[in-house]
């Protein structure tokens, strides 16, 4: 699998990385292991897991860890800062809570360190583009000040427990802002990991450019959107799927409107001209956008993530691509922080 460095670091990620969501909950120990395995022969590297819900899915990879995949062969992504899903999430940015969950963290994951903290959002108000406008940080939830979420994250690094930094569902202004404060605190911001997809393109707008005068490389989080772009969801609501679950349910249902159908409809189009799959297809256009180093996605199956590494080979045409451009270009204001 190729890698990539992310944004202007050393650090080098995977082109597709493997989200653990339904770790421990959705998936076993043994649909786990096979994933994990499968991930790492394929030639992954970037391992993205958060310090959310009891920490089932930490438990569950640190288990993993060593026994199926040599530790340093893998790139550890740590989400922190945020806890709880969809409505129910709440963000708390401060030293206390943040050094607090990153060793609560590491415990589960039975390791002395994590190569990639991300400050997850938003504890900023409560959108990234209101908080832009009234020129300050707006403190959400946590009310914790920028400087100290990110002060929490220099000493993290300084310690050894972090190899590098960067951030999570941050907007174009946040992360602008937080890039050049962390550079001149000299521990530099190297990431941002946000959902981007075709029936998400909110970072499109502003936060790619953003991120890439910054030196920050993106994380594409939910580049099939849920599930939504592989089609499984064009004719009924599958049993055992996403939408079907209460705890996952806010994944899918912001792509499950009218407008999303169209870009459903060309995916698949555009699958069966190339003889492709749409989750291929939905995976390689998320991949090879500009500036994004990984492209993460979960799986509840190792089925499932066996279909989604078949399709690694995939780079789209240029006619495809642009067509897939303009057909999902409504979808600028889905996912938005």
């Amino acid at each position: 699998m190729e890698t990539r460095r992310v944004g202007r670091s050393g650090l080098r990620v995977s082109r597709l990385g493997l989200g653990t969501l339904t770790w421990g909950r959705d998936t076993d120990e043994h649909e786990a292991s096979e994933q994990l395995r499968d991930f790492a022969d394929a030639g992954g590297t970037l391992v993205s897991t958060a310090a959310s819900g009891s920490g089932e899915a930490e438990e569950l990879l640190g288990a993993l860890l060593d026994d199926v995949v040599p530790r340093r062969e893998l790139v550890l992504a740590l989400r922190v800062g945020s806890r709880g899903l969809g409505a129910a999430r709440r963000t708390d940015g401060s030293r206390r809570s943040l050094l607090a969950d990153l060793d609560d963290s590491l415990a589960r994951l039975r390791t002395d360190h994590v190569d990639l903290l991300l400050l997850g959002g938003t504890d900023r108000g409560p959108t990234a583009r209101s908080a832009a406008e009234r020129g300050d940080d707006g403190p959400g939830d946590g009310g914790a000040p920028v400087e100290e979420s990110l002060a929490a994250l220099a000493e993290a690094q300084r310690s050894g427990r972090a190899r590098y930094t960067g951030l999570a569902e941050h907007g174009a202004w946040q992360t602008a802002r937080a890039a050049a404060l962390a550079q001149a605190g000299g521990a530099p911001l190297v990431a941002v990991e946000v959902e981007h997809s075709l029936v998400a393109r909110w970072a499109d707008v502003d936060l790619r450019d953003a991120a890439a005068t910054s030196g920050v490389g993106l994380l594409a989080r939910s580049p099939l959107g849920g599930g939504v772009l592989t089609g499984k969801y064009r004719h009924a609501l599958p049993a055992d799927s996403r939408a079907a679950s209460p705890h996952l349910v806010h994944v899918v249902e912001p792509h499950l409107d009218p407008s999303a159908r169209g870009v459903v409809e060309a995916v698949r189009t555009a699958a069966d001209g190339l003889e492709r799959s749409p989750l291929e297809v939905a995976l390689a256009w998320a991949a090879d956008r500009p500036g994004v180093a990984s492209a993460v996605t979960g799986a509840r199956t190792a089925a499932q993530l066996r279909a989604a590494l078949a399709g690694e080979d995939l780079r789209l045409p240029a006619p495809i691509r642009a067509a897939l451009d303009e057909v999902s270009s409504a979808r600028t204001a889905v996912g938005r922080p």
